[in-house]
């Protein structure tokens, strides 16, 4: 649905000369792309509407599509390109206190840098994975500060992850499930869907 509306704001943008919405529907288009799997679409996709956005001399919402961008990159496993495309949202971010998206930011940091990790010879892994952890936890804080508990919930799952990749099933159990059983609603959602097997499994 997000793919097909998108495609219909980008005809209605072209048709009325609406640069800034089209460079934004551009974007949305690519993160659909993301979730169907198709990283290297959605890459030039979001790139096109990064660029047209842009070109319209607007810097809201630059920080949250490169994060956009980022993630596509994670998906087609291009590490070192992602995390620096990551140092420019946060750069951003922190510059023009756009930071409702700063927890997701990080998160994909530490999961960008434990993908790095895995790709190279792990020479300094132990440093590269110390700073993915705290990536997590920092996400984690951010998201407790600003009371967005999808973005809380996801970097909790990363945590997870990471620890039981190490073995330390009990720490990744308490990491996350207190996360997931402050929810009330929206259990039909992916990363609750995702969160409750990540629990059964550990417990």
């Amino acid at each position: 649905m997000t793919l097909e509306r998108a495609d219909a704001g980008i005809a209605v943008s072209i048709e009325y000369g609406l640069a800034l919405y089209q460079a934004t529907a551009m974007v949305t288009r690519g993160w659909a792309l993301i979730e169907q799997g198709q990283a290297e679409e959605a890459i030039e996709q979001i790139r096109q509407g990064l660029d047209g956005h842009q070109a319209t001399g607007t810097e809201l919402l630059r920080a949250h599509f490169l994060g956009l961008l980022a993630e596509a990159l994670r998906k087609a496993r291009r590490a070192e390109e992602g995390l620096r495309v990551l140092e420019e949202a946060l750069t951003i971010a922190h510059r023009d206190s756009e930071r409702y998206y700063l927890a997701e930011l990080y998160r994909l940091k530490g999961e960008l840098l434990l993908q790095q990790t895995s790709l190279r010879a792990v020479s300094s892994g132990r440093s590269t994975v110390s700073t993915a952890e705290n990536c997590f936890n920092q996400a984690i804080e951010i998201a407790q500060q600003q009371e967005t508990k999808s973005l809380e919930l996801r970097a909790a799952m990363s945590l997870a992850h990471l620890y039981q990749s190490q073995g330390r099933h009990k720490e990744a159990h308490d990491a996350l499930a207190p996360v997931y059983e402050s929810f009330t609603e929206g259990f039909d959602t992916t990363d609750l869907r995702e969160a409750k097997a990540l629990i059964a499994e550990l417990s």
